[in-house]
C-alpha cells in the first residue's frame, strides 16, 4: 500500500504541487470551541439520572445520590416496601444549613456525599468543613453537633473512629481523638529505615501504610528498609537557586530494593507493643500492585482474622514469578508458610484487585485464586496442609472480585467478565456459586456492563448497567437476581442535543490474524461517509490496564470525542499484553516490552480501514502519556512507514530509567550479557534513528513518576541521529501536568491538525475559557 501511494505521488507530481500551493484549510476558535463542549467538563453534566453508589443503612434500606437537570439529589429506598422516595426536602434542608453554616447552601447542589440518618428518621447529621450539623426533620432546623474529631494530617483512622495512627520523625504515633493525648508507638524508625513508609519510588508520601485489625486494637505494618537504595533527583524551574527534590528510588538490576520487615503493633493503652514476624524481610512487591499500599492506605494482600489472633499474607518474590502465602500469630510474631504459588511471567497482576481471596478461619479454609488454568479462577484450599481441596469456579472468563462469602451457607457472590459467550468479554456480570463449586448462577443476565453493589446481608443488590452506548439503568434486584424495582433510567437528551454521539464499538482481528481484540471507535458528529478522515491512535499498552477503559458508559473519554470533532477519527484499542482476557493473552509480550501492543494497533487499522471507506489509512496519528508515551515514539520508531505523527507524553522510554518494580514484573529480571542486557532491546532509544514521521515529545519537568530523564535519553538520540522533531517540556509539572493539562491538550489538538490534517490551528485557543458556544 505504501509503495503505491509513493508511486502515486510521483506521477502526480505537477498537480500535487499545484495542490500544495493552495492555503491550507484554517480551523476557527468556533472549531475548538466545538470540540471543547464534547470533554468531560461540559458533557457530563447534561447527563441526568445517573445514579451513585448506594449507602446501606442498618435497617435494610439504602439511600443514593443521582444526577438531575438542575444538579443531584438524595434518594432513600426500602427494598422490602419497594418505595423510593427523596431522603429529604433538599430546598429546606439548605435554607435550615445555610445560617448554622455561615455559607449559602444550593438545595440541588449540597455540598456533602453522604449523611446519617437517625434511626427513626427523624434526623440527618451532615458535615462540613470540619464541622457537624444535625437537622430535624421534617420540622427542618439545623443545629451544630460539634467538632469532628481531628485526625492528624496523613493519619490513617481506626475501624470504630476513636484512634489514629501517624507518622513523626519515622516513627508511628497514635492519637486518642477523643481526648488528644498522643502514644509513641515505636522508637527505632530512622531516615530510610522508618514505619509504614509510603515510597514506591515512583510514588511517595508521608500517608502511613498500615491495615487495622477489626477490633481496632492492633496494626499490621512494616519497617521499610530504603539504606543504600539510589536517589533520584529532579530540579525545579524557580528563580535563584534551584530547588532540588531527592528521595529513593530503586531502578531494575540494582543490588539494593525497597525491603519491608512486617510487624504488628499491639495498641495496648499506655503500653503499646511491637511484634517482629519471625521471617526474612519480604521485597517491596505485591500481587496486583507495583506498590504494597493498596485501597486507603492499607497494605496489600493482607487479611487479618476475624478475632485478630492472626495474619494472613502473601509474600510475593522479587520477580513477581513466586507467591508465598503464610499465616502469623498475632502475639508471638511466629509465621507458618501455607503453600507457594508460581508462573513462568508473574502471579497476579496490577490490574487485578486484592479481594480475590478470603481466609475462612473457622472451617480451616482459604478461597484461592489462581491463574494456572489459563483464567482467574477460584481453589477452595486446606488452611493447614496448602492443598487444593477443588475448584470452585471453572471455564474461560475471569473472576474479578469477589464481593462477598457466607461461611454458614457456603456461598460466594463475585463478579466476572468474559464469561457469557457472544458478548463483549470486558463486560462485567454478577454471580453467586456454592463452595462446592455447584450452582453457579448469573444473577445478571441482561448484555451489558454491570456495577452492582450487594447489600451487608446479601439480600439485595443495586445494579447499575450501560454500555458504551447504551445510557446507565439502575435497578434493585434481590438475592437470587429477581427484579424488584426500578430506580433510575438516565436521560441523554439534553447531551444528545449538543449533537454528541456515543462511540463506536469495533472488533477486530490480532496480530495472529485469529484472536478477537476489541476498542472504540469515535468519530466526527457530522461525519460525511463519503470522505475521507485521518485516524488516531490513542494507546495505553498496559500491562496492567489498557486503551479503551471500562465497558460502561461514558459521556465523555478523556478527549477522544474532542479530537474527532475536529476531523478525525479516533481509535483506542485493546490489544494482545493488556489485561481482562486471558493469562496467555495477556502474557503475549512479557519480556518483550518495547512491542507494546503495537503490531495489534496496525493490525486492527489496517482492518477498520478496509471496513469503513471514511477512514483514511495513509494518514495515521497516534499519542499516549505514560506507558502510552513508550508505545507511542515505539511506534514511531519501529513502524515508521504506517505511522506519520505521533504525540508521545510522559513516557517510560527506557525501563531501566523507571522504578524496579514495574520494569522487573513485566520484562523480568535484568541480566547483562557484555556491554548489553536485556532491557537494552527494549528501549525507544535504540531505534531513534529510524523516525521518519512527525514527532512531539512532551514532559514535566518535576515528574516524581517516570522522570523526565526518560524522555531526554529519546531526546539525546534523536540528535545525534541528526533527525528533526519537536519538544515541548513543562518545567515545574507532575505525572499528569495539573494546571498545563489543558494547555498540552491545545498543544496536542494544534500538532494533529497541522501535521495529519495538514490545516491550521487557531492561535493560542485556550480550553477552560468560558465562552458562548454556538
Amino acid at each position: 500500500m505504501r509503495l503505491h501511494r509513493a508511486a502515486f505521488l510521483i506521477l502526480a507530481l505537477p498537480v500535487a504541487g499545484g495542490l500544495l500551493a493552495q492555503s491550507p484549510r484554517q480551523l476557527t476558535d468556533e472549531d475548538y470551541a466545538r470540540a471543547e463542549r464534547y470533554l468531560a467538563p461540559n458533557a457530563n453534566p447534561l447527563l441526568i439520572g445517573s445514579a451513585g453508589r448506594p449507602t446501606w443503612l442498618a435497617d435494610g434500606r439504602f439511600y443514593y445520590r443521582s444526577t438531575t437537570a438542575s444538579g443531584s439529589a438524595f434518594y432513600l429506598v426500602n427494598p422490602a416496601r419497594k418505595t423510593r422516595e427523596p431522603a429529604f426536602d433538599h430546598a429546606r434542608l439548605a435554607a435550615a444549613l445555610t445560617p448554622v453554616a455561615g455559607s449559602t447552601i444550593d438545595g440541588n447542589r449540597l455540598p456533602f456525599q453522604g449523611f446519617d440518618l437517625s434511626a427513626d428518621g427523624k434526623a440527618v447529621t451532615v458535615s462540613l468543613q470540619g464541622k457537624q450539623f444535625e437537622c430535624e426533620v421534617p420540622g427542618y432546623a439545623c443545629t451544630a453537633a460539634g467538632q469532628m474529631p481531628t485526625p492528624p494530617r496523613n493519619a490513617s483512622v481506626s475501624p470504630d473512629g476513636k484512634t489514629a495512627v501517624f507518622i513523626r520523625a519515622f516513627n508511628l504515633w497514635s492519637r486518642d481523638l477523643a481526648t488528644g493525648a498522643e502514644t509513641q508507638l515505636t522508637t527505632d524508625g530512622v531516615k530510610d529505615f522508618g514505619y509504614a513508609t509510603n515510597n514506591a519510588g515512583w510514588v511517595h508520601n508521608d500517608n502511613p501504610v498500615i491495615t487495622w485489625s477489626p477490633d481496632s486494637k492492633a496494626v499490621a505494618t512494616f519497617q521499610h528498609d530504603g539504606r543504600g537504595v539510589r536517589d533520584m533527583h529532579l530540579v525545579a524551574t524557580n528563580v535563584g537557586t534551584p530547588r532540588i527534590e531527592t528521595w529513593k528510588y530503586p531502578m531494575p538490576g540494582d543490588s539494593l530494593i525497597f525491603t519491608v520487615q512486617r510487624v504488628i503493633i499491639n495498641l495496648v493503652p499506655g503500653k503499646p507493643r511491637v511484634v517482629r514476624l519471625q521471617m526474612p524481610a519480604d521485597p517491596h512487591r505485591s500481587t496486583v500492585s507495583d506498590h504494597i499500599s493498596c485501597d486507603g492506605g492499607t497494605i496489600c494482600d493482607v487479611q487479618w482474622y476475624p478475632d485478630g489472633s492472626h495474619l494472613a499474607f502473601i509474600s510475593s518474590s522479587r520477580d513477581h514469578k513466586t507467591a508465598t502465602f503464610r499465616i502469623a500469630n498475632a502475639t508471638t510474631g511466629a509465621v507458618r508458610t501455607v503453600f507457594e504459588e508460581k508462573s513462568q511471567t508473574q502471579v497476579g497482576d496490577a490490574s487485578l484487585t486484592e479481594n480475590l481471596w478470603r481466609v475462612l478461619p473457622t472451617t480451616n479454609e482459604l478461597i484461592w485464586w489462581s491463574q494456572r488454568d489459563n483464567w482467574v479462577n477460584l481453589y477452595l484450599v486446606d488452611l493447614t496442609s496448602g492443598a487444593v481441596k477443588h475448584r470452585i469456579t471453572s471455564g474461560d472468563g475471569n473472576v474479578s472480585d469477589v464481593v462477598r462469602v457466607d461461611e454458614k451457607t457456603r456461598t460466594i457472590w463475585f463478579t466476572g467478565n468474559g464469561k457469557e459467550a457472544g458478548r463483549d468479554p470486558y463486560y462485567q456480570h454478577f454471580y453467586k456459586v456454592g463452595f462446592d463449586g455447584k450452582g453457579q448462577t448469573l444473577l445478571t443476565p441482561e448484555d451489558a456492563n454491570h456495577v452492582v453493589t450487594l447489600s451487608p446481608d446479601g439480600k439485595f443488590f443495586m445494579d447499575a448497567l450501560s454500555t458504551p452506548t447504551t445510557p446507565p439503568v439502575a435497578i434493585l434486584r434481590d438475592g437470587a437476581g429477581k427484579l424488584v424495582q426500578s430506580l433510575e433510567q438516565a436521560d441523554i437528551s439534553r447531551l444528545v442535543a449538543t449533537g454528541w454521539k456515543p462511540p463506536t464499538p469495533v472488533r477486530m482481528k490480532a496480530r495472529d490474524g485469529t484472536t478477537d481484540i476489541y476498542g472504540l471507535m469515535f468519530t466526527p458528529s457530522n461525519l460525511d461517509s463519503t470522505k475521507k478522515y485521518p485516524i488516531i491512535d490513542y494507546i495505553y499498552p498496559g500491562p496492567q490496564s489498557g486503551s479503551v477503559g471500562p465497558r460502561m458508559f461514558a459521556p465523555s473519554r478523556g478527549d477522544h470525542q474532542a479530537l474527532a470533532e475536529l476531523g478525525f477519527v479516533v481509535v483506542a484499542i485493546d490489544g494482545m499484553g493488556t489485561p481482562g482476557r486471558s493469562k496467555a493473552f495477556h502474557d503475549a509480550y512479557y519480556g518483550r516490552m518495547g512491542d507494546n501492543t503495537i503490531p495489534d494497533q496496525v493490525a486492527g487499522i489496517r482492518e477498520l480501514a478496509q471496513r469503513y471507506r471514511f477512514i483514511d489509512g495513509e494518514k495515521v496519528g497516534i499519542w499516549g502519556h505514560s506507558g502510552g508515551g513508550f508505545a507511542t515514539a515505539a511506534a514511531m520508531f519501529r513502524h515508521p512507514d504506517f505511522f506519520d505523527v505521533g504525540i508521545a507524553e510522559s513516557g517510560n522510554h527506557d525501563n531501566r530509567n523507571y522504578e524496579d518494580d514495574w520494569g522487573e514484573r513485566y520484562q523480568g529480571l535484568l541480566t547483562r550479557n557484555g556491554n548489553t542486557d536485556n532491557y537494552a532491546a527494549e528501549a525507544n532509544q535504540t531505534y531513534a534513528k529510524d523516525l521518519k514521521g512527525k514527532l512531539l515529545l512532551a514532559h514535566g519537568g518535576m515528574d516524581d513518576n517516570v522522570p523526565p530523564y526518560n524522555t531526554t535519553l529519546v531526546v539525546d538520540a534523536l540528535i545525534k541521529a541528526g533527525k528533526d522533531f519537536d519538544l515541548l517540556m513543562l518545567p515545574n509539572a507532575r505525572h499528569g501536568y495539573g494546571s498545563d493539562s489543558n494547555y498540552m491538550m491545545r498543544r496536542r489538538w494544534d500538532y494533529f491538525v497541522t501535521n495529519l490534517m495538514g490545516a491550521t490551528p487557531p492561535k493560542e485557543y485556550v480550553i477552560g475559557r468560558p465562552r458562548v458556544v454556538p
